[in-house]
């Protein structure tokens, strides 16, 4: 008996803060928001953390969720995540970043990339736009390939292959990310027209197949240094990124 209150309890605790977004494939849910202070650059900023999780079965008994996730050990499987700053839903204009996890560049503050920056720059650039929110998408380490053949690749890379021969000698293509997911939490947040910070025209199209409206694109580029030169020229000449300028080059 005491245990079924506990469950009640969470259950209802929960239930306002889980949204069932029907796709294709299923169902993706959706937990939030979450108040998640963040120490961005010195200062304490409020952003609002949402967290998703795509499934195959479409339910809304929360509780049959709740069980089957508790014997499934999520710890050993990444879930991607946005958060959210101010009046993200009504804004007329709003910034958002499309930001692929980095273990190395986000986590350990690798200069081999310019991933690191780019996360705490888009987050600061959010913050004194006003509105806007960061998507954090745990499945495109090392542009869709896993980290471990990030590992395997970056040794190549050591060896004189640039991003785009290590990942194919490896048998990827060099681009295998894939946004679907995030366009669908996307839309479930905001209808608006969005900027997107990015130098890859290949997000800016993912979000137009996807139909969502964009206002703008906005560049991203910082922290050139001695260990990234190759890699960012890379990203230009080999990946179609977007200089600064708006040139496929860079000096």
């Amino acid at each position: 008996m005491v245990h079924a209150k506990l469950e009640a309890t969470v259950v209802d605790t929960l239930k306002e803060k889980i949204q069932l977004i029907e796709t294709d494939k299923g169902a993706t849910y959706l937990v939030g928001p979450i108040q998640l202070p963040v120490n961005l650059y010195g200062e304490t900023v409020i952003f609002q953390w949402y967290c998703w999780l795509n499934q195959c079965e479409v339910t809304d008994d929360f509780q049959e969720i709740i069980d089957r996730l508790s014997s499934a050990n999520l710890a050993e499987h990444q879930q991607s995540s946005v958060l959210v700053y101010g009046d993200f839903k009504n804004a007329d204009d709003a910034q958002i970043r499309m930001h692929s996890i980095c273990h190395t560049g986000d986590i350990f503050g690798s200069k081999r990339c310019d991933c690191g920056y780019q996360l705490k720059q888009s987050m600061k650039n959010i913050v004194e736009h006003g509105t806007g929110a960061l998507f954090y998408l745990a499945n495109h380490e090392g542009r869709g390939i896993g980290l471990f053949s990030k590992a395997m690749a970056y040794v190549l890379q050591e060896n004189g292959y640039d991003t785009v021969e290590a990942n194919e000698g490896l048998g990827f293509v060099d681009d295998s990310r894939n946004y679907e997911d995030a366009m669908h939490v996307l839309k479930a947040l905001r209808t608006k027209p969005v900027t997107l910070m990015t130098n890859n025209p290949k997000k800016v199209e993912a979000m137009r197949n996807a139909g969502l409206p964009i206002s703008g694109r906005e560049p991203l580029w910082g922290d050139k240094s001695e260990f990234n030169e190759k890699y960012l020229q890379t990203k230009i000449q080999r990946s179609g990124h977007i200089d600064v300028e708006g040139a496929h080059i860079i000096d």
